[in-house]
């Protein structure tokens, strides 16, 4: 079975380098002009590399340092880094596209404890000495909770984790008195250090299929914690 000029071009929007491109257009000979099919960088671009994709008319931005072109048939942007809730509200109507969107410290401290459904993650101390907060709903957009995001949300009792949720940052429950049980979802693959240090009211909590734990430093100085359910696989 031979590969057309459609399957090829779906392989090759995977590539991560430019060399991968351009060996492919020199090896086989039938597949030149693949990069001149393209209306999307699958890959950051260079001044140089930018000659090499003529006919881009959306423009994907994946890192903060990559190169911005606004020239040739370009109509809109993808943002793929994080990019914080109030810059996205500030651009939102240029029509770009953020995949990304943080809500940090300075957001909640300007928009308030409720969580927008367009955030995709909780900042580095998002909430963090949030006393008077006795319960919160993440939107199930949310997919990654940033450290210390709850730390000494000493009135905080109930929340729910969204099974959205992959990551949970290091200390990010920690010092929450009030919290007295947790279920954590399978969709979580990491939970980060002293997560639920000095919880001191936390009597259960129910780890579904974690495929990275921080070992032993979860629950440091849980003398309280009499329930934890962890699969044995």
């Amino acid at each position: 079975m031979q590969l057309g000029y459609n399957e090829i071009m779906i392989v090759s929007k995977y590539f991560e380098d430019i060399n991968d491109f351009i060996n492919l257009e020199i090896g086989i000979k039938r597949f030149q002009g693949n990069m001149e099919r393209f209306h999307f960088n699958p890959i950051p671009l260079n001044q140089h590399s930018r000659k090499l994709f003529p006919n881009i008319e959306t423009f994907h931005i994946y890192n903060k340092e990559d190169e911005i072109f606004k020239e040739g048939r370009i109509i809109k942007y993808v943002i793929w880094y994080d990019v914080s809730y109030s810059r996205y509200l500030k651009e939102k109507k240029e029509m770009n596209e953020y995949k990304n969107i943080a809500y940090t410290q300075e957001d909640r401290n300007t928009y308030g404890n409720t969580i927008p459904i367009e955030v995709k993650s909780l900042g580095f101390r998002c909430f963090y000495r949030c006393y008077d907060i006795q319960s919160i709903n993440i939107p199930t957009n949310v997919s990654k909770i940033g450290n210390y995001c709850f730390k000494y949300c000493s009135s905080l009792q109930t929340i729910e984790i969204p099974t959205s949720i992959s990551k949970i940052g290091g200390s990010c429950f920690s010092e929450c008195y009030s919290l007295t049980s947790l279920n954590i979802p399978t969709s979580v693959i990491e939970i980060g250090d002293d997560c639920f240090i000095r919880c001191s009211s936390l009597t259960s909590i129910n780890i579904e299929d974690i495929k990275y734990i921080s070992e032993e430093r979860i629950f440091m100085n849980e003398a309280v914690l009499i329930s934890i359910e962890i699969p044995k696989n």
